[in-house]
């Protein structure tokens, strides 16, 4: 079958066109006899067809070298990205990888910017809700390297990411223990696989005990200054305010410090606030995207089943929730 030729054609677009994986482009292109002769050709094929020239990614691909990774952010504002990028960054130092960033808040051309990027390094990771399933599954048809994070999960694909509905049941479980009733969720589960996960794991733990349902404030944004605006709209209804973050905890505690509030990921702040949380390991989470990522960078079997792993959380109790508890992890 004929193929089009494309410009600065790339590993991928040459395994694709061809039939194979890139691990076996890369070893057609320097004659290993682990490739056999008709699979070589076809090879050779698909890249004259497609007027590929190795670049220094592709050199580094055939040599066994990897000159970058790429890893696409929803954001990169607060301290709970922060973290992740620390996690990962310092992962792929330990195997002489640089890591290429990309936020897709605020793009109108997302989906083309993860392309791109797609096309200029070994692997990439996709963090939260950047690009569609749709994006993801073609991307990774194409034999590149993915890895999911804070995300759920698509077929064929490494998805790592932090438990949270059962945990969210458990700080429900708790909050209804000492007396609350009225419950209010601030937070967009539209926004975010993890809050939608958050959410769930509230309505469930209320549910399970025959308690009335919480009602959702819907807002737009997981910072302080959101959290201070949303304190002044929650009235009376609230005796319970459960936050899917602790940026936002803080910041309707700077508005209503006698409120009981709870968060979400453990940042220093919510130590020093005296904040139930719950912790999650982000650096961990990071590291472990980078980790799996390299895994299938590096592995000669590309084609072994997609990885699933939950990391666990678990809840910190501390004065917000109104109980005045000395701290506890649970």
């Amino acid at each position: 079958m004929a193929m089009k030729a494309l410009s600065r054609a790339t590993i991928y677009q040459v395994a694709q066109a061809a039939g194979v994986s890139i691990a076996t482009v890369s070893r057609a292109l320097r004659g290993s006899e682990l490739v056999t002769e008709q699979t070589r050709e076809r090879v050779l094929a698909a890249a004259r067809e497609l007027q590929f020239t190795p670049s220094r990614l592709g050199r580094s691909l055939a040599e066994g070298r990897h000159a970058a990774n790429g890893i696409v952010f929803p954001d990169l504002v607060g301290p709970y990205y922060a973290e992740v990028v620390l996690g990962y960054e310092a992962a792929a130092a330990g195997f002489g990888s640089s890591v290429l960033i990309l936020t897709t808040g605020g793009r109108a051309d997302a989906e083309a910017a993860v392309r791109d990027m797609a096309s200029r390094v070994d692997g990439l990771t996709v963090m939260g809700k950047t690009v569609s399933d749709e994006v993801i599954g073609k991307l990774a048809a194409t034999g590149l390297p993915m890895v999911l994070l804070a995300r759920d999960p698509v077929r064929g694909v490494d998805t790592v990411r932090a438990e949270n509905r059962r945990t969210a049941e458990a700080l429900v479980a708790h909050l209804l223990a000492h007396g609350h009733e009225r419950f209010v969720f601030l937070g967009d589960p539209d926004g975010s696989p993890d809050v939608r996960g958050r959410w769930a794991g509230v309505r469930a733990g209320l549910a399970r005990a025959g308690a009335a349902p919480a009602h959702l404030v819907r807002i737009t944004g997981l910072d302080i200054e959101a959290g201070r605006a949303a304190a002044g709209e929650l009235g009376d209804r609230a005796q319970a305010v459960i936050c899917a973050n602790d940026e936002l905890a803080l910041g309707v505690l700077l508005e209503r410090p006698r409120q009981t509030v709870t968060g979400w990921d453990d940042l220093m702040a919510a130590q020093f606030a005296g904040l139930t949380t719950v912790r999650q390991p982000m650096r961990e989470l990071g590291a472990t995207a980078a980790r799996w990522l390299n895994r299938r960078i590096t592995e000669s079997n590309d084609s072994a089943a997609a990885r699933r792993r939950i990391l666990p959380t678990r809840l910190v109790v501390r004065t917000s929730c109104g109980t005045h508890c000395p701290e506890v992890h649970r």
